[in-house]
């Protein structure tokens, strides 16, 4: 493995964003609905650290299944989202994670495993039917296929425009297979490359190895 691809998941990348929501990386329904939600806290304008603050938060409150959240109220949601200090967007956030969890039950049976077989197993048209989810748009769909990729290996390797950005910053390529990182590493490292685009800082003490 390249030595900077290295430094960039010892420094950057030891988890990915799910991982560090406390979701686990399954390819499991209670666990891609997990992975679903926290793509949709990370699409608004809001620091990473608040958005998984919020998924915690929403998750301890009883929404960590699409049955779950949908049985929470608009104003239990709000308020778990407030106890993140996820505010100025908290009342429309409830209102859509609502509508996407009746979504995912009506639409995929409560399974979002069936999303690879309704999509053809094509990364474009994943993503139109991730658009589909209210609050999730082109970069809620980046978010959840470059974090999904690590249990759903057809996606690999998906790399979006903020880590080709990481990529750039610290003189990385952005093809993963490249820099001779394996596909099992593959998630980790396109979350690193993400950090490094947010945080100049930790980029330039990578880009350094």
């Amino acid at each position: 493995m390249d030595a900077k691809a290295k430094k960039l998941l010892d420094d950057a990348g030891r988890q990915t964003y799910a991982e560090e929501a406390g979701i686990p990386v399954k390819d499991q329904p209670a666990a891609l609905w997990k992975l679903l939600v926290l793509a949709n806290l990370l699409s608004t304008r809001i620091s990473a650290k608040i958005a998984v603050a919020a998924a915690r938060e929403l998750f301890a409150a009883g929404g960590g299944t699409p049955r779950g959240m949908a049985g929470l109220s608009w104003q239990q949601r709000v308020d778990a989202l407030g106890r993140a200090h996820y505010r100025r967007y908290d009342e429309g956030t409830s209102t859509r994670l609502g509508r996407m969890a009746e979504i995912v039950l009506d639409v995929y049976g409560g399974d979002l495993r069936r999303l690879p077989d309704k999509a053809g197993r094509d990364r474009s048209r994943a993503a139109e039917l991730l658009e589909h989810f209210p609050g999730i748009g082109p970069t809620g769909a980046d978010i959840f296929c470059r974090e999904a990729q690590a249990v759903w290996p057809w996606l690999r390797p998906y790399v979006d425009r903020l880590a080709l950005r990481g990529a750039d910053r610290v003189g990385l390529p952005g093809d993963p297979g490249k820099a001779g990182v394996p596909g099992k590493d593959v998630a980790r490292f396109t979350a690193g490359l993400v950090r490094v685009a947010r945080d100049k800082k930790l980029a330039d003490a990578v880009a350094r190895a």
